[in-house]
């Protein structure tokens, strides 16, 4: 059966956690090692880099993604379910600007702008790690219904 041009992208839904989880350790280090620090930077380049991929290219080009599906899926059963990309795409981008603020904080000398943003990153990535809550997913389906609600009226 062929699918239509509204069906989305099917994922195993532990890939995400999986990315969350290596995100989560990787902010964690730049949170760490703080604004001015080049090697923190330049953890912060790579989880952009990161983001920036599963955001514009889609969650199949996310390097943990691909980490996933190369070495830790082969060694599980099938998912149970399967879920729709769109959310964790949208957290993907979500989380890019945040770490795209961060970027600016470092660059521009604004300590606060990198601290509040790679928080913020790091919390969500931390939700959707330890506790399998996605809040940018949460906020995507938070938008479709309510943009869905007012196109219904």
């Amino acid at each position: 059966m062929p699918r239509s041009s509204t069906a989305s992208a099917q994922i195993d839904p532990r890939s995400p956690r999986f990315g969350a989880i290596i995100t989560s350790v990787l902010l964690a280090v730049v949170l760490a090692l703080g604004p001015g620090s080049v090697p923190g930077f330049v953890v912060l380049i790579v989880q952009t880099l990161a983001l920036a991929a599963g955001s514009l290219l889609g969650l199949g080009a996310q390097p943990c993604g691909i980490l996933y599906r190369r070495f830790v899926r082969p060694r599980l059963a099938p998912p149970a379910d399967l879920e729709d990309a769109r959310p964790p795409r949208f957290a993907q981008t979500v989380g890019l600007v945040f770490a795209l603020a961060g970027v600016a904080g470092w660059v521009l000398s604004l300590p606060v702008l990198f601290f509040v943003a790679i928080a913020f990153a790091f919390i969500a990535a931390l939700l959707n790690a330890v506790f399998d809550f996605c809040l940018g997913c949460e906020v995507y389906l938070l938008g479709r219904r309510i943009l869905g609600s007012s196109t219904a009226h």
